[in-house]
């Protein structure tokens, strides 16, 4: 720390009173040698910790270090005096590396998509959310002088990220009421603005409902210079924050923890729903559609944590975007694929992902291949919850031409194999009295596509959903529901082919939506049915067609 700069936060603040202890020690004849040493360990423990915070913590992006360091460089004394800022802006309010990253890994924490900043400064604590939002995500900062918008904005203008970000000038409660109005809510708020305005600021998020159901207020300089706890305070900064952090302590609303980086981030969240009908003696009808089903809102019902599944055909197209959909929504998922190399590199995606996968070569036509793949799965997970039965084939001929071979290749693979994989994956299920499957059906199942030649085919699909429906009836009482899905034309590399491109035109004036689907057009639906969500739906043909079965 250099001598000219002022401490600013708990650490600092203690580093300088060390520093001047260790000075007066030294300067005195009559001070122990061991209390000596002693303080001088206080003072390398405490110098090095925002030291080494910072070498530790991830390395801050080129439009990130290059806005600190206009910051830091800015002679803000000279911007007030020529009447830019209505206020002299001291250099050291900017968030900084640690502090940015920590905000950062919050909103990746949280999975937050909408972010309110009350109080931006020069940016760099916006730019830092901004950096873990999703592409889609947004952020918008409350600011009072708009001399910092501009300030800000031509670094936001290098970053990829800085378009997600829009900067609202003027009174911050002003802006506050406008997005209440509008019907604005958040995933997370982070408060550093005038520290008398706080507890209005956090009021008004709360009572207007500016903060989603599951959202997360963070508020910074919570530890103000160790001032907020020394009893013998009298800065009006450091009890305004007194005051608000003994405020939010007793809000029965909500939960809270202070984080002791830099000068304090407090992290507060609302209480549990029952929590608050208990506390507020609320007429309300307490019901699961009131809590939840088993206390759980409705996206968490659908995830599927802990859950085993697997899904054939899962080397390339459907198969491959039904792995990773339930994969991401918490499933162990095994990838099955006749081809092993495919299968191995769906498997390799879902661990770059983060996604415990393994990779099983299997043709489902085979019975012992079926087997060994539902043996497999149960060896090494102990359980299958979800069995995605989604391999396929295809083979185009006019009916008179169709010749038997093509018939039994057709339907060992799309019914045959189906209703083996059903079998051998309902037969665990059943024995633990719980399980999902899901089976990869076809518009085709409902009308007869055209112009091309499928008979096989089309009818192969049509058992698939008749196999669903049968056995939907014979195993949902005990606790095994069998639904499928039936896609429209899906949009793969083999539609744009040389002999097939011909027909695509044609398909798409038969499709009322306009275009081919896309596989993560389908991804949805296999998540709702491998969850808990759709328990009381069973032998049902989910189609997602673009409404081409309508025409």
């Amino acid at each position: 720390m250099s001598a000219e700069k002022v401490p600013d936060t708990p650490v600092e603040v203690l580093v300088d009173l060390l520093t001047r202890t260790m000075e007066v020690a030294k300067a005195s004849g009559n001070v122990p040698e061991e209390l000596t040493h002693q303080l001088q360990k206080a003072l390398d423990i405490a110098s090095g910790l925002d030291d080494y915070l910072e070498k530790m913590s991830s390395q801050e992006s080129e439009p990130l270090a290059e806005l600190y360091k206009k910051t830091i460089s800015h002679d803000w004394d000279q911007v007030h005096k020529e009447g830019k800022t209505m206020f002299r802006l001291p250099k050291e309010c900017i968030t900084g590396h640690v502090e940015g990253q920590t905000l950062k890994m919050l909103i990746h924490m949280s999975q937050a998509k909408r972010v309110l900043e009350i109080g931006m400064f020069t940016g760099y604590g916006a730019l830092s959310m901004a950096e873990g939002l999703p592409e889609d995500g947004c952020l918008v900062a409350c600011e009072l002088e708009p001399y910092l918008k501009d300030f800000a904005q031509a670094i936001f203008d290098k970053s990829p990220h800085g378009r997600k970000i829009t900067v609202r000038t003027g009174s911050a409660m002003d802006t506050l009421k406008e997005l209440a109005a509008a019907g604005e809510q958040f995933d997370m708020v982070f408060i550093d603005a005038d520290k008398d305005n706080y507890i209005n600021y956090y009021n008004f998020i709360l009572d207007k409902s500016l903060l989603k159901l599951r959202g997360v207020i963070c508020v910074d300089n919570t530890l103000f210079k160790a001032k907020v706890y020394l009893k013998d305070t009298t800065d009006g900064n450091a009890l305004a924050l007194r005051k608000f952090n003994q405020f939010v302590r007793d809000d029965p609303r909500v939960e809270q923890v202070i984080i002791p980086l830099r000068d304090g981030i407090s992290v507060v969240r609302r209480v549990s729903v029952s929590s608050e009908c208990s506390r507020t003696k609320s007429k309300i009808t307490d019901d699961e559609v009131f809590r939840g089903v088993k206390g759980l809102p409705i996206l968490d019902r659908m995830r599927l944590d802990g859950k085993v599944a697997y899904v054939t055909g899962a080397g390339q197209g459907i198969g491959r975007a039904f792995a990773h959909a339930l994969g991401e929504a918490g499933a162990m998922v095994a990838v099955v694929d006749l081809d092993q190399d495919k299968a191995e590199a769906v498997a390799g995606e879902l661990f770059l992902k983060g996604i415990i996968a393994i990779s099983i070569t299997a043709d489902i036509s085979k019975s012992a291949d079926v087997q060994r793949m539902i043996d497999n799965v149960v060896s090494k997970w102990g359980a299958i919850h979800v069995a995605c039965n989604n391999a396929g084939i295809n083979m185009n001929s006019a009916s008179e031409d169709t010749s038997l071979e093509e018939w039994d290749q057709t339907f060992n693979v799309n019914l045959r194999g189906t209703f083996m994989c059903c079998q051998a994956a309902g037969r665990v299920m059943l024995k633990q009295g719980y399980g999902k499957i899901i089976n990869t059906a076809s518009m085709a199942s409902l009308i007869v596509p055209h112009p091309q030649t499928q008979l096989s085919y089309n009818t192969s699909k049509a058992g698939v959903v008749k196999l669903t429906q049968t056995l939907g009836t014979e195993w949902i009482d005990r606790g095994v529901s069998v639904n499928c899905i039936s896609p429209g034309i899906v949009d793969t590399p083999l539609i744009h082919s040389e002999s097939l491109r011909p027909l695509v035109q044609r398909w798409l004036s038969d499709i009322p939506a306009g275009r081919l689907a896309q596989v993560t057009d389908l991804q949805a639906a296999v998540v709702y049915l491998a969850s808990d969500a759709s328990d009381y739906m069973t032998g049902h043909n989910l189609v997602i067609e673009g409404g081409q079965s309508l025409w």
